[in-house]
């Protein structure tokens, strides 16, 4: 368990690396002088004043340079400061990650809370109408991009019932965005969840249950259902990873107050150090998640700690 672990963890620290240097090529990667794009709308700069800010920004040294003294400010926990206000990038994202991963929680629950129970009932009535209705939905769920079904659900709900705010940050605003973002990922989890459960229940163990003459409730929960969860748990990982990047577009339809909204507004100001820092957050984040994955998948099949 512990070795499989260990490989997981030094995989995403590898990744973790190679984000590094993408973060440092990123603001090279640009046509023209970067500095004169981040203060295209300042006026009045003069030259000197941008030779200043390039040496500042220590741009005006070689790249591998560039990089080691990144990574000697990384260490330190120094992502660099904002263009626009001059605040510590750390603290920017800091304040704003515990709302985009608050989102991306609640939107998991509420995948979960519609996407499995909906798959298990198809897989348990398959082949009948029920099954080929609860697929048609899901299949239309899935066909719905996040921005439409978001204005949709904030015409109705906020503007003209007013059962929940329009905009804003806090305990009632969550819950349009985390339904947006959940119901189009439940419609993923379902059709998972019902191929999963129809492939375990072709298998020969469940045969050997339903001949023994054990309630088929307890077949369904003992043994489909456990062992069908395991390539759902997979999924239900890189959707939640998803959910951080496709929190993005919701952030910005319900103005929630999340590393997307950020993200968005720093590139529209030329932001570029809050944009590095952005980006290498979002794949820490993803590594975490990704590690965690593993540990609970291999706690769900014993197979993966044998190997």
């Amino acid at each position: 368990m512990w070795r499989f672990l260990g490989g997981r963890i030094a995989m995403g620290a590898l990744t973790i690396f190679v984000t590094t240097i993408a973060v440092t090529l990123l603001i090279h990667l640009v046509p023209g002088d970067p500095v004169q794009i981040m203060y295209a709308q300042s006026q009045g700069t003069t030259p000197e004043q941008l030779e200043e800010i390039r040496r500042n920004l220590g741009l005006d040294q070689p790249i591998p340079i560039q990089y080691l003294h990144f990574m000697e400010r990384l260490f330190h926990g120094d992502l660099g400061y904002t263009i626009r206000g001059h605040q510590p990038v750390l603290d920017v994202i800091m304040q704003r990650l515990p709302n985009t991963v608050a989102l991306a929680v609640a939107a998991m629950a509420v995948a979960i809370l519609i996407g499995l129970p909906i798959g298990f009932f198809a897989a348990y009535k398959r082949g009948t109408f029920i099954d080929t209705g609860l697929m048609v939905v899901a299949i239309t769920g899935v066909s719905i991009p996040h921005f439409w079904l978001g204005l949709v659900l904030l015409f109705f709900f906020a503007v003209e019932l007013g059962w929940l705010p329009v905009s804003g940050t806090g305990p009632l605003n969550i819950v349009l965005p985390a339904v947006t973002l959940g119901l189009s990922n439940a419609a993923i989890v379902a059709r998972m969840t019902r191929s999963s459960m129809m492939d375990v229940m072709r298998q020969d163990f469940v045969r050997t249950a339903e001949a023994k003459g054990l309630p088929k409730a307890v077949v369904l929960y003992r043994h489909v259902l456990r062992a069908g969860l395991v390539p759902v748990i997979t999924m239900m990982g890189l959707q939640f990873a998803f959910m951080m990047g496709g929190a993005i577009v919701v952030e910005n339809i319900f103005a929630w107050n999340g590393v997307g909204r950020m993200a968005v507004e720093a590139i529209f100001q030329r932001d570029y150090p809050v944009i590095q820092g952005f980006i290498l957050t979002f794949a820490v984040v993803v590594v975490c998640v990704s590690i965690l994955l593993d540990a609970v998948y291999a706690l769900v099949d014993p197979r993966i700690r044998r190997a």
